[in-house]
């Protein structure tokens, strides 16, 4: 990653973390930046999360490891991870009309995790997300296997999970990361 990228992405983490200490009241933005410079690939993957349109952000530390752990905090799922399908065996599994990739695939090429169902209720206690979106989440082997795969959103100020064939894609669904650093 180039310098001005370095900057760039460092400032634009630094002016959310500022932004929004709700999320993380109890946490030092240099602490932050100090592990941040430690690891440049997770920078690097925080860089691809911003240009994917998540905005992440940190909203925990893991107390056992030390790790920040941060989470795309967009109101709505980024808009560059839509129109996926689950995974890639769901991909494969289309004979027509198959979307760009899939939700785990992309998640893997930016060095990511989708948010299991517990993660996505701690960001909604956050703020209110995905009014008008949904996101695909990790979804349990025995689901899978069926052909099925997990997914949630809010609404009527709630926060569901549902299912659908993880084969399916919309317009309006994608997907969150999470990534520890």
């Amino acid at each position: 990653m180039a310098d001005k990228q370095y900057d760039e992405v460092l400032n634009i983490l630094k002016v959310r973390f500022e932004k929004n200490m709700n999320r993380h009241q109890h946490l030092s933005w240099m602490d932050v930046r100090n592990k941040l410079e430690a690891s440049p690939a997770k920078l690097k993957s925080l860089l691809e999360m911003e240009n994917t349109g998540g905005e992440p952000d940190v909203i925990d530390v893991d107390q056992s490891t030390g790790e920040y752990i941060f989470v795309d905090c967009a109101i709505e799922t980024p808009k560059g991870r839509r129109s996926l399908c689950y995974d890639d065996e769901a991909l494969s599994a289309r004979k027509e009309h198959k979307p760009a990739g899939s939700a785990l695939a992309m998640a893997a090429a930016i060095g990511i995790e989708l948010l299991s169902e517990d993660e996505y209720r701690k960001l909604q206690q956050l703020g209110e997300f995905d009014l008008k979106t949904s996101s695909w989440i990790k979804t349990p082997h025995a689901i899978r296997k069926l052909d099925g795969a997990l997914f949630m959103d809010r609404r009527y100020d709630h926060v569901f999970v549902y299912h659908n064939g993880a084969q399916s894609y919309y317009a309006v669904r994608g997907f969150r990361g999470l990534l520890r650093v």
